[in-house]
């Protein structure tokens, strides 16, 4: 077995908690937890929930299970759980409005191939997978006010974001409050240990979960909260599929590296730590490189986009992806030679560029097409109406059908 002050080294690494002193104290608890464990002759009892808003979790998500997957080969029992019922609501963590609630068949359609998806990361043998329904639908009006007991309004009013529409004067709907009531009673169903997550979940993690637990005789749940986020493909916020910046991992293969090809060159530190595990000093040196021209910013994102369509798929899958790149951008047969040429001044959403540029009569036309997968930006498809093209990824060429195409570049005088 693996010595407790090196697993504690690896679990940990990664985790930000906004001061030292919590974070230490995570570290502790972590450690004792894991020697009580080697007395009892048992693991620790691990887990993540996500929630199935939408039919594809996306390389954002593979930062916890990468931190799961550690668990794992340490021994431990891990669990992906899928938030069938916590979907419903849907965590108001970061939001500035309340989320659309969704049907049961909504979660349900969504969720079918979740665990098919994490199997990409998590060691299939190794998992369990389990739904939050199990629990929480069982429970009645009764059960919820002895839970909800445990806490108190003010509790959850210091939240950021919930501050933030107190003062913007936005409405706060007393459901928003019951997320972080079920997730916290997931950690109680299952007598957690340790639960995994991003600094999205501080509160219901850390606060939450931990509080229910000891609440009801349970011992509290070590938080392991992952301290960085991947950003999106616009290299700038956190990757979301209501932002349309996100990759998903069930793209097809051409679309994944396309996706990846579309990230500014100052990303590509945060993804080669992120995705394929870089330690920091190797991070560092390829950032230098390419600040000095001893690293080409578009040889070392083919690179990046080789390994992660090779992550996800298959090497050879990587290669093809290659090729049909190859062939679109650098051969020339998919896009004409003499494409027009337009500038970006600032970030734009797509819709309004292809209205700018007529290539669509109509937002109602962009729209429609952005709908039917009729628009791709560097050969990956826009799947997101909300999609937008930052100064840090031009140059990039804009297609629309099979004959429409631009080439987007920084306008003189563009900037930050």
């Amino acid at each position: 077995m693996t010595p407790i002050e090196e697993q504690v080294e690896v679990l940990m690494s990664g985790t930000a908690y906004g001061d030292r002193a919590t974070r230490q104290s995570m570290a502790a608890d972590l450690r004792n937890r894991l020697g009580e464990c080697q007395r009892e002759g048992r693991p620790l009892r691990v887990y993540c929930g996500y929630d199935p808003r939408t039919s594809d979790l996306h390389l954002g998500h593979t930062i916890t299970m990468r931190k799961l997957r550690q668990f794992q080969e340490f021994g431990h029992d891990v669990t992906f759980l899928v938030g069938t019922f916590t979907s419903l609501i849907g965590d108001p963590s970061d939001k500035d409005s309340a989320r659309d609630q969704l049907t049961m068949r909504n979660v349900e359609d969504n969720a079918r191939t979740y665990a098919e998806q994490a199997f990409k990361i998590l060691d299939r043998d190794k998992t369990r997978v389990r739904r939050n329904d199990e629990w929480l639908a069982p429970l009645d009006f009764a059960d919820i006010i002895r839970l909800a007991s445990h806490f108190t309004v003010q509790q959850f009013l210091v939240r950021e974001n919930f501050t933030k529409r107190i003062e913007e004067e936005k409405a706060i709907y007393l459901h928003e409050f019951f997320y972080a009531l079920m997730q916290a009673y997931d950690a109680v169903a299952q007598e957690a240990d340790v639960q995994v997550g991003g600094q999205d979940q501080l509160f219901n993690i850390l606060v939450a979960g931990r509080k229910l637990q000891t609440g009801l005789g349970q011992k509290p749940q070590i938080a392991i909260i992952m301290g960085e986020s991947l950003p999106g493909t616009d290299g700038e916020i956190k990757m979301s599929k209501s932002l349309g910046n996100h990759i998903p991992l069930l793209s097809e293969p051409w679309d994944m590296f396309g996706k990846v090809m579309s990230l500014p060159d100052k990303a590509m530190g945060v993804y080669h730590k992120l995705i394929l595990g870089w330690t920091p000093a190797q991070v560092e040196a390829l950032e230098a490189d390419l600040k000095t021209g001893a690293a080409h910013p578009n040889e070392t994102k083919m690179r990046l986009a080789r390994e992660i369509v090779g992550i996800f798929h298959r090497p050879d899958a990587a290669a093809a992806a290659q090729a049909r790149w190859d062939e679109v951008f650098r051969g020339g047969a998919g896009v004409p030679d003499d494409i027009d040429e337009a500038e970006l001044r600032a970030a734009e959403e797509i819709r309004d560029i292809l209205l700018r540029l007529n290539m669509v009569s109509s937002r109602g036309e962009a729209r429609r097409l952005i709908q039917q997968q009729g628009v791709r930006l560097n050969d990956a498809k826009v799947d997101s109406l909300q999609a937008s093209i930052t100064l840090e990824m031009l140059p990039a060429v804009l297609q629309v059908g099979k004959r429409k195409f631009v080439r987007l570049v920084r306008a003189n005088g563009g900037g930050e």
